[in-house]
């Protein structure tokens, strides 16, 4: 029997696959818990349609990630570091204070879409690479400076 997924399957597909499983398996298990619906003719009118309009969304997404790269490719964030005597910080500049220095020029990021190995804890340029959707990433450039 031929059924589309409404949900991810393990094992079986994601959502929206067009899959051929037994009879058994899809009325049981796959119709019964919502997970799948029959292939009819108008089903399958209605999938290609989500399908498409899921694709022009990803292709929106990309393009404005990409134009959001060129703006970011640009800029350069100043941060202060308190330095004691020997040189040695108090503190350091994690990916928390790099997202709210961004947010504040207005580009929305969470920090976990921030690629830093460690936090910085020495004055300098360091050059921090920000993943902003899939596939389209950017390097910005930080400047520490001690206080």
């Amino acid at each position: 029997m031929k059924v589309i997924l409404v949900k991810d399957v393990k094992s079986q597909g994601k959502k929206g696959d067009v899959i051929n499983v037994s009879d058994g398996y899809a009325n049981n298990y796959l119709l019964k818990n919502g997970l799948a619906v029959p292939a009819s003719s108008s089903n399958m009118v209605i999938n290609n349609r989500q399908k498409a309009e899921e694709a022009r969304k990803i292709a929106e997404e990309t393009a404005k990630a990409k134009a959001d790269a060129e703006k970011l490719k640009d800029v350069g964030l100043d941060f202060e570091i308190e330095v004691g005597e020997r040189g040695k910080a108090f503190g350091s500049i994690s990916s928390k204070e790099i997202s709210e220095k961004l947010l504040s020029l207005g580009y929305n990021i969470d920090k976990k879409n921030i690629n830093l190995e460690k936090p910085i804890k020495t004055a300098g340029s360091y050059s921090v690479e920000i993943k902003l959707y899939k596939g389209v990433s950017c390097s910005v450039k930080l400047n520490v400076r001690a206080k």
